[in-house]
């Protein structure tokens, strides 16, 4: 053997060394800060695979875990604390990690590969419906639940705008210029995907510093846990001033979104401008500075608007330029596009046109996320993308819907369909949620199907029931297998909620809010029961289960109540409306008390105050306050199309917002009855209006006794409307 390959191959074993001490290393700070208890318990080791795989080994009283990274060594820890430990890890910083006192003994082999080289999480919204105010300690615990549920491939967009910022100026526009072309925090996914530009803008300049150092935290963490975070590139928006400055750039106004007016419509460059090639080798350079880059890029240029040209070839010069300009500053890029457009504007997005937009990038350099794939699976129905990769995503929940929903059966067999029958072109699945909701185990369960466990839905779900109880309790047990047969089996829709949250009127529902349920409530109520008979009390995930699904059980009940309303009125029986009226605000404050006591999940204060905690003085607070309102509810003007889309049964929001509405209708209602005169709901609704308005505009903190006992006050409850039901 020649002096030339010895010492090759000396230098090889030591950055493998290198390699493997990094992600051991990576692997035991996981568990120092998810376990500690554990430490002395638990060791790691690298394993030679070329597939991801882990494997748990006894050791005497302690565990080996081994994985081929630290990613999969995250997910062989979280594989042993949900099966042997008993615990499921939040993905909220403020929810502890539960564990048994005694380790628990491991008395055999676990091997398990996965069978999804990629899983893919998150979606642009879910950082305005979710993320806008975190700070690093949520973006830390939120990094560590991707890992040990397997996330390689997230999302982090996080910071963006400091690198606009830069471009923008870099082209010739003033500070005042690029930030008030920019929205809100919390509406800056709308603005990064091109639907809006201008509402409430006037971004800060110490919104941008701090963004550029929590997302340099933030990608620091997740390469350091294995994960490939997708990054965001230059699709075509741009600012409309930018025509001021080059008069000869081909650049057009997009269609309307949202019930916005002109003045919000995004502005797009023809990707076939000399311009465009010089924007993005801008950006992505100065992103790669600050941000580095794993070479894949999130570029969506058509979501939710109009195409400038619906011609197949105008659409394939699209791609085929972004794609062009993404290799001419990163030869090893890869794009990832989002196909919800195909879905969401299935008239225009005929099967040419689709073919025509991903065929024009060189295979396997599209990668392809199939968004609501629980709904409607697109490669289904563009033969498999044409050939180009793609990942099968669960959406699950839009706006961050406090609704008990989705389809756990439908959604088990259509991965095992997409995986027996999507072809090899299918290169992983995931989700792309619009916020975090009510449902967490939905998302474990899909990102589970990436491994092969071979545990099959029976056993998934009473797993999951003894995770959150702590323990092997046969009526929570009972109670997580009916929801399993009878409750949690419709897909999530837009604006989902109970008729708490929905601007009231008499019949039906106003806007987005849709209280409509597929089980009947009394089984819901019935399962209720069933867990407030478990010993479990003192386990966390134990009440934040009693809670949500006592919530969902008298959320539902507001909407026969509302209805005996209604009747009492057509009846003109004063007496009996001024009695369910009654019932029904008592019903709104009980809920609002239930959930007070889960303030991690559903608080309104905590998301106000994060809000203003960024400031830097007392008008950046009011500013970020004021946004951070104004999504929850009006989410935009007055008198905007997408109210109530992000409704949600909070603490605070339901004794601020959604019981005065309530309450001034009842009493509207009441009074029209009592001078014998025909409700105006037209009047109505301009007076709601502008309440709504006036809220977005409050400074006023809600008054929360957050003292209570979660099950106590389940259990009084329960007594209360069990017979109701």
């Amino acid at each position: 053997m020649s002096t030339k390959i010895i010492t090759f191959s000396i230098f090889l074993f030591f950055c493998n060394s290198i390699i493997a001490q990094k992600d051991i290393q990576a692997a035991e700070q996981l568990l120092s800060r998810i376990a500690p208890i554990y430490k002395k318990y638990i060791s790691f080791e690298l394993l030679s695979s070329d597939k991801d795989r882990f494997e748990l080994l006894p050791n005497n009283d302690k565990i080996i875990i081994r994985g081929n990274n630290a990613n999969s060594m995250a997910v062989g820890l979280n594989y042993f604390l949900k099966y042997y430990c008993l615990t499921t890890v939040s993905w909220y910083a403020d929810d502890a990690v539960e564990l048994p006192k005694a380790f628990p003994v491991l008395k055999e082999k676990v091997c398990v590969d996965a069978r999804a080289k990629n899983r893919f999480f998150l979606n642009y919204c879910t950082f305005g419906y979710t993320m806008p105010w975190w700070k690093w300690n949520d973006w830390e615990r939120f990094i560590d639940w991707m890992a040990l549920n397997g996330v390689n491939l997230p999302l982090a967009i996080t910071g963006q705008e400091v690198i606009w910022h830069k471009v923008w100026t870099k082209l010739g526009l003033s500070d005042q210029e690029i930030r008030n072309y920019f929205t809100g925090p919390a509406h800056l996914p709308w603005h990064r995907m091109s639907n809006l530009d201008y509402f409430q803008g006037n971004l800060p300049n110490s919104w941008l510093n701090n963004q550029e150092a929590l997302q340099k935290l933030i990608l620091a963490r997740e390469r350091e846990l294995n994960m490939k975070p997708v990054l965001p590139a230059f699709a075509g928006h741009v600012p409309k001033e930018l025509k001021r400055l080059y008069p000869k750039a081909n650049i057009h106004l997009l269609s309307k979104w949202g019930g916005f007016p002109t003045e919000n419509r995004s502005s797009f460059l023809h990707p076939l401008d000399s311009l465009f090639n010089v924007i993005q080798k801008e950006f992505l350079t100065e992103q790669t500075r600050l941000f580095g880059t794993d070479h894949i890029y999130g570029a969506d240029p058509f979501n939710e608007v109009d195409s400038p040209n619906w011609e197949p070839e105008y659409l394939a010069n699209v791609s085929k330029n972004i794609y062009a300009s993404l290799t001419a500053a990163d030869p090893k890029a890869t794009w990832l596009q989002m196909t919800w457009m195909f879905y969401y504007d299935k008239e225009n997005w005929t099967k040419p046109r689709v073919q025509s937009f991903v065929n024009a990038v060189p295979q396997d350099k599209m990668l392809l996320l199939d968004y609501y794939c629980e709904n409607t699976e697109i490669w289904k129905v563009t033969d498999k993308y044409f050939g180009q990769p793609y990942i099968w995503c669960y959406l699950g929940n839009f706006g961050g819907n406090t609704m008990m929903v989705g389809n756990v059966k439908e959604v088990g067999k259509r991965i095992e369909n997409a995986f027996q029958n999507g072809g090899e072109n299918l290169w992983g699945i995931g989700s792309t949620l619009e916020s975090f909701d009510v449902n967490p185990f939905m998302y474990e369960y899909v990102l589970d199907k990436a491994w092969n466990s071979h545990i099959n839905d029976s056993v998934w779900i009473q797993n999951l029931a003894d995770r959150y109880a702590g323990t092997n309790d046969a009526n929570f047990r009972e109670a997580w297998r009916i929801m399993y047969e009878k409750i949690y089996n419709s897909m999530s829709r837009l604006g989902q909620g109970n008729l708490i949250d929905s601007r009231p009127t008499l019949e039906g529902n106003d806007g987005w809010c849709s209280p409509s349920i597929t089980y009947n409530n009394k089984d819901l109520c019935a399962i209720w029961g069933l867990m407030l008979k478990s010993k479990a009390k003192s386990r966390q995930s134990y009440r934040f289960a009693v809670v949500n699904v006592g919530r969902q059980v008298m959320g539902n009940y507001f909407k026969p109540l509302r209805d005996n309303f209604t009747k009492a009125y057509k009846a003109n029986d004063p007496i009996e409306m001024k009695r369910i009226s009654a019932q029904m605000l008592d019903l709104i404050d009980e809920v609002d008390a239930l959930v007070a006591t889960c303030p991690s999940i559903f608080s309104l204060n905590n998301w106000i105050n994060d809000a203003r905690e960024i400031g830097i003085d007392n008008a950046e607070k009011d500013y970020y306050e004021n946004n951070a309102r104004t999504i929850l509810t009006t989410w935009g003007f007055k008198s905007q199309m997408l109210n109530d889309y992000a409704n949600r049964n909070w603490s605070g929001l339901m004794s601020t917002y959604y019981k005065p509405r309530w309450n001034m209708f009842l009493n509207d209602v009441m009074l029209a009855a009592s001078e014998n005169k025909q409700y105006n709901h037209k009047e109505f609704r301009a007076k709601v209006q502008q309440f709504e308005f006036e809220w977005t505009k409050s400074k006023r903190q809600p008054k929360v006794k957050r003292n209570a006992n979660s099950v106590k006050l389940a259990e009084k409850l329960y007594k209360k409307y069990a017979s109701q039901i």
